[in-house]
């Protein structure tokens, strides 16, 4: 790995982007339900799925027994309308077994690791899942790696190679600061989607580019291409 200085990454993200700041929304149980729905697609049908499944059933008890078909309907615009309608319904019938009432509150009181392993007990949650529910909800410092991140983070070689999605969680939040997590995860993700692309990476207008390890090897890459 580089040793590439987290702080002067964000700075130069800021220049970019613009400095971020969060206010947590104090709803971990909408969170975890918004972040299930979000999985395998984007936010752009993810929220309305989300605010479907609220007109729809107006609280999250009623989702304890409706039928799976019932739930799949109105979240059916996100993808994967019934493993999403089951992974929701079943997560919600563990907390009530659990803490006897539809609550997450009480995580704001636990150390972050022993929060995250509550939350990935349950049905379909991961490192992902758990770390957005902390970070969006408590204002953790909990970093959720998305593929965004975890693309340009494996380009500036924060992340060595061959390490995959899960472990990347732990690696990153140990590198990151805590004061700079959030910032740290909304502004990667920006410059992965605008920018730091899968595929072709704008990195002649990319404002990491006297940092990033990954710089030479691509616009190399792109010369070539275009002698060709």
């Amino acid at each position: 790995m580089s040793g590439l200085n987290i702080k002067t990454v964000i700075k130069l993200l800021r220049k970019q982007y613009g400095r971020r700041f969060l206010e947590p929304n104090c709803d971990p149980l909408g969170e975890l339900v918004q972040t299930i729905l979000s999985q395998n697609t984007s936010d752009v049908n993810s929220r309305p799925a989300f605010m479907n499944l609220i007109t729809e059933f107006k609280d999250w008890e009623n989702i304890l027994t409706a039928d799976i078909d019932a739930i799949a309907r109105p979240i059916s615009g996100g993808g994967l309308g019934k493993i999403k309608a089951l992974r929701i319904q079943q997560s919600l019938k563990r907390i009530q077994e659990k803490r006897g009432k539809l609550d997450l509150c009480f995580l704001d009181d636990l150390a972050i690791p022993d929060a995250r392993n509550w939350l990935k007990a349950l049905p379909g949650v991961g490192n992902k899942t758990a770390n957005c529910v902390l970070l969006f909800a408590f204002g953790k410092p909990a970093l959720p790696v998305d593929t965004h991140i975890f693309r340009v983070s494996k380009r500036l070689e924060l992340l060595e190679k061959k390490l995959d999605l899960e472990k990347a969680h732990e690696v990153l939040e140990k590198i990151v600061p805590a004061a700079n997590v959030y910032e740290f995860h909304v502004l990667t993700i920006e410059h992965g989607r605008s920018t730091c692309k899968a595929q072709h990476p704008l990195c002649r207008i990319c404002v990491l580019q006297s940092v990033c390890p990954s710089y030479a090897f691509f616009t190399s890459s792109s010369d070539e291409n275009q002698r060709a």
